[in-house]
């Protein structure tokens, strides 16, 4: 035997020991050791999961039956764009678009259809959902958990936080089973929450997942946002479903999702981003959204700019943090309360103050007439004021409109109209102005050929002025084939001749 033999034999022995360690070692725990088919596996491995999924099942179980799936429809004419579906996306198993009969100058009119989700709050059939959901729809119908439908009407609504109101018409089902909104306030990062909804048409799914963040005040999708975020799986046709703790309570309504083209870009389907609306913020609106009523939200009357690094060195300053006035109104309830142009809000009745979108949601929320101190940084120096809110003027364009009659010389231009009332001047920088506001063009109508569009001010109309919709309406019916119109447009004035059809 040589030395290359002696050698290799070594390595055989030594791999063998070492196999036979492998081996014991592998079979030294008895759990392990195991033959896969005698059995399945020990309850004292699996019980940890056994009863988390007892508790996901125990949740799914409390709150499905109280969420239903909305379906609505608008009739729209076939070149105008489609109204938006929940989160941007068509619905799964959308029909095909039907002509209907002919619109008022004898265009076909097609369906247009959506689907969302939403959460019975009441005996009563009042049911939370989302505003994309059912704003400016001509029909809405509620499907049940039990598949029963139901006729539903909008009762409140409040576009600025996508927050809307339903009720079921007709004979009202005594065994309507209801959801009940927990504390938003109470979560913390980390936590597990579950969204129920009928994602691409799938009703009743159920997914599951995290808190991600809370405080979500940038995602650009509402005015007033606040938004939860979660990795909970939610896609089209979630928007207006629940998302709720472990203890099923409702602690959100999911609203948006971001896709990998960021928010509400891409493919339209669930990237591990999705918005839910706090509960909180809910439950403040739900008293006056039931009711009918309008949301009455706060005003201080100042405009202000997040920091940068650089305005924040200029103003001498530790940090980004804090809301920069960059104008008082005057009159206003800031200019009352000595608020002073570059003063730095930092904190808004002892709630600490990161951003403009943070004081803006904090002073809307907060009832007029309600007394308020305001920290405030001055020439580098901290300093307390104290402002009474104000009332923000009433929303422009919504539920405001003044109807005109099919037939009529206004209704042939294809112009939506209102008066520009005192509030409504304010609100859109226009104080001073009397005249008729565009609230919209119908596309292809003598309105668009002449190039008005909505935001205009119609001041005159055949060299008269106008001040409210019925002598627009009155100066339109007597022009012969033509009228003329004075408009303001951003600043300035221009006259539109028109040609009637």
């Amino acid at each position: 035997m040589n030395l290359s033999d002696i050698a290799r034999g070594r390595r055989i022995v030594a791999s063998a020991a070492a196999l036979g360690l492998l081996v014991t070692v592998a079979t030294s725990d008895p759990l392990l050791a195991q033959n896969p088919s005698s059995g399945a596996i020990p309850r004292s491995v699996t019980a940890p999961a056994e009863q988390l999924g007892k508790a996901f099942a125990a949740v799914a179980a409390h709150v499905k039956p109280a969420v239903v799936s909305v379906y609505s429809e608008k009739m729209v004419s076939p070149q105008q764009p489609e109204f938006p579906f929940p989160f941007g996306e068509e619905p799964f198993g959308r029909q095909a678009p039907q002509p209907k009969s002919p619109g008022p100058r004898g265009e076909r009119k097609v369906p247009q259809r959506g689907m969302g989700s939403g959460m019975i709050l009441d005996k009563q059939g009042h049911i939370l959902t989302n505003y994309h959901v059912v704003g400016e729809v001509d029909e809405i119908k509620v499907q049940l958990a039990d598949r029963r439908s139901f006729e539903a009407r909008i009762i409140g609504a409040d576009p600025k936080t996508d927050v809307a109101v339903i009720q079921i018409t007709g004979k009202l089902p005594d065994d309507l089973p209801t959801v009940e909104l927990g504390d938003s306030d109470a979560l913390e990062d980390g936590n597990v929450v579950m969204a129920v909804g009928a994602p691409f048409g799938l009703t009743q799914t159920v997914t599951t997942g995290i808190i991600s963040a809370k405080g979500r005040s940038d995602v650009g999708i509402a005015a007033y946002e606040d938004f939860l975020q979660t990795d909970a799986p939610i896609n089209p046709g979630n928007s207006g479903g629940p998302l709720v703790n472990m203890r099923g309570e409702v602690i959100g309504m999911n609203s948006a999702i971001a896709t990998g083209g960021g928010p509400f870009g891409g493919s339209g389907q669930f990237a591990g981003v999705g918005f839910a609306i706090p509960s909180n913020m809910i439950k403040s609106m739900l008293p006056t959204l039931v009711k009918g009523g309008q949301i009455i939200r706060g005003m201080l009357g100042i405009i202000i700019q997040d920091l940068t690094k650089e305005l924040a060195e200029q103003f001498r300053l530790p940090n980004t943090e804090g809301a920069l006035v960059s104008q008082v109104n005057k009159d206003s309830p800031a200019a009352k309360a000595d608020v002073k142009v570059g003063d730095v809000v930092v904190r808004f009745d002892g709630k600490k103050v990161r951003d403009t979108r943070q004081l803006r949601n904090l002073v809307a929320a907060t009832a007029p007439g309600t007394s308020v101190k305001l920290d405030v940084i001055r020439d580098g120096k901290e300093q307390t004021l104290t402002a009474t809110i104000g009332k923000m003027p009433t929303e422009p364009l919504v539920a405001a409109e003044e109807p005109v009659k099919p037939g009529d010389r206004l209704a042939a231009l294809g112009l939506s109209v209102q008066t520009l009332t005192p509030e409504l001047a304010q609100q859109l920088d226009l104080q001073g102005e009397k005249g008729v506001i565009i609230s919209g063009v119908e596309e292809g109508s003598p309105a668009a050929d002449a190039d008005l569009r909505p935001g205009d001010v119609i001041v005159e109309a055949e060299r008269k002025p106008v001040s409210n919709v019925a002598e627009l309406r009155n100066a339109v019916g007597k022009a012969k084939n033509r009228v003329l119109l004075l408009v303001k447009r951003q600043g300035g004035s221009l006259y539109v001749v028109v040609t009637l059809r």
